[in-house]
């Protein structure tokens, strides 16, 4: 029998979620010394390479956040490395490219790595899947990816007729989707493969559900083991440091707003970690309590970039 699932979490929720699914994460490495500082200014000389998440970092929902721009280009200036690797997997390149234009950032397409992206690159490898079925936002073009997809929606003969699953977005997932998903997966297991791993996400109103809360609830119940693209799981990380090529990982940061996907992926590879406090998953709260009950300690904390 399926869990009735939240239609949404608080912060506080959302960590404890997260600390639930900690044994499908990727181990931590040794904590860092959680260092306030004001902004990225403080910790520059630190690292060569700055990667940026979005949503909590660069921006909240579809509004940027104030002065990110201005980093972004201070740190340019001062001949770093700036990519953002984000784990919003709703768009393709083309308009992933065009919704940070829209924000006012100015990164190229080499500047950015999406989780999509990446999964694109691994799904040909699915033994056993000849035609996917995706969970997809409004307006989703199956010819899109580089395989053959049909979009899920409400028609339980496309859940018993595809091969495998792809979940990219939850803007158009609902409970009796999810329903229809694990019924399926529980008469005929199939492959599972995430490309948002995340379980919430920072909009203008609060957290939203992403693919990664609904995969583990079908993990949870099915006892069956997903494949994850995006932080904090590897292969997003192996493309950063393809196109970072020579730096050391020591000389690498990541920028997020969370302890279980920025922080906590970042460690695992053995980069440096600011954790960014005021516009993410720790908006108006204090962080610290978190960071002991988690284990998860970033090098730095400051309140914005």
């Amino acid at each position: 029998m399926c869990t009735p699932l939240p239609s949404s979490l608080s912060p506080s929720q959302a960590f404890d979620r997260y600390e639930a699914i900690r044994h499908r994460l990727p181990k931590a490495a040794a904590p860092g010394a959680a260092t306030s500082v004001a902004d990225l200014g403080a910790v520059s000389a630190e690292y060569d390479a700055f990667v940026f998440d979005a949503y909590g970092v660069l921006n909240v929902g579809e509004r940027p956040v104030a002065g990110a721009r201005d980093r972004v280009d201070a740190l340019r200036a001062q001949g770093k490395h700036v990519l953002v690797l984000t784990n919003a997997a709703s768009f393709n390149r083309a308009e992933t490219l065009e919704k940070f234009q829209k924000l006012g950032f100015d990164f190229s397409a080499d500047e950015i790595i999406s989780s999509r992206a990446v999964c694109e690159q691994h799904l040909g490898a699915v033994n056993g899947v000849a035609r996917w079925g995706v969970a997809a936002p409004a307006g989703f073009d199956p010819s899109d990816l580089p395989v053959e997809a049909e979009t899920l929606g409400d028609d339980a003969a496309i859940y018993a007729d595809v091969d495998g699953f792809l979940l990219l977005s939850s803007a158009e997932w609902t409970a009796a989707r999810q329903t229809l998903l694990v019924q399926s997966l529980r008469s005929a297991p199939r492959p599972l493969v995430v490309a948002n791993p995340d379980l919430v996400a920072p909009r203008e109103t609060g957290l939203t559900l992403e693919p990664g809360f609904y995969a583990h609830a079908v993990a949870d119940t099915l006892g069956l083991d997903p494949q994850f693209h995006g932080k904090p799981f590897p292969s997003v990380y192996d493309e950063v440091e393809r196109r970072l090529a020579g730096i050391p990982p020591a000389r690498i940061a990541m920028i997020g707003d969370t302890l279980h996907t920025d922080v906590l992926g970042a460690q695992a590879r053995g980069w440096g970690s600011v954790l960014i406090c005021d516009h993410g998953l720790f908006a108006g709260l204090d962080v610290r309590p978190f960071i002991t009950q988690s284990g998860i300690s970033p090098d730095w904390i400051a309140p914005s970039i």
